[in-house]
């Protein structure tokens, strides 16, 4: 047996040592007030990241390109596993979580800009993104470098995945849409692994969302307004 699997029941026994009473309330349903769409990334601790630690409190889903968009027979839909907790559950906040340096954002821009070759599977879900992100590419500042075009582009491709959810039928207008970028490159003023809020039910304007978010006033910050 490879150590590393060895290494992971070890640690999720004391995972099950620790959590034995705390299913107690969620062992027949569950009613997460948040769901968020993480990116899939092994650098983005997806519940770890709220100091989340108790089953039932977040809906964490997770995609290349923390997207809410799937296709269907029909087209363009909200991707089922985004879907589901808000119609089944009563979840009221959606969070697009996108996070600096994404690698899929990366991939969609160098493709669009170069052209690049991926395994089918790997091209599909960059399909699905590059749409959202084409329009972009001639709004960027000219003085901007590949790293900083790339992390602009993150916060974009988050706008855009709200802005779908705001459009969709399926999605009831009491969901409040929240967009955040997760930060470990010390791309914004914050410490590394802070969130930074840049989109709340469509706005993006910094000065808008701390007039409106006192409270949280400190934690918005944008690279790009575009």
């Amino acid at each position: 047996m490879h150590q590393t699997l060895i290494d992971l029941l070890e640690n999720n026994a004391a995972h099950a040592e620790q959590f034995q009473s705390r299913f107690d309330d969620v062992q027949d349903s569950q009613q997460p007030s948040v769901v968020t769409v993480c990116c899939s990334d092994s650098r983005v601790l997806q519940d770890h990241i709220w100091g989340n630690d108790e089953p039932g409190q977040l809906f964490s889903c997770g995609n290349i390109g923390n997207r809410v968009v799937q296709r269907s027979d029909s087209g363009s839909e909200i991707s089922a596993d985004v879907l589901y907790p808000i119609v089944h559950t009563g979840t009221e906040t959606a969070v697009v979580v996108g996070h600096t340096g994404c690698g899929a954002v990366t991939a969609a821009y160098d493709d669009l800009t170069e052209g690049i070759s991926e395994p089918d599977a790997i091209s599909h879900c960059l399909e699905l993104l590059e749409p959202h992100l084409e329009p972009a590419l001639e709004l960027l500042p000219d003085d901007v470098d590949r790293a900083g075009a790339i992390n602009r582009l993150v916060e974009y491709n988050v706008d855009r995945q709200l802005e779908f959810l705001e459009e969709s039928a399926d999605v009831p207008d009491t969901v409040s849409l929240v967009g955040v970028v997760y930060d470990f490159q010390d791309v914004y003023s914050g410490r590394r692994g802070e969130v930074h809020v840049v989109n709340v039910d469509g706005e993006t304007s910094v000065d808008r969302l701390r007039a409106a978010h006192p409270e949280i006033e400190s934690r918005v910050e944008r690279l790009w307004e575009y």
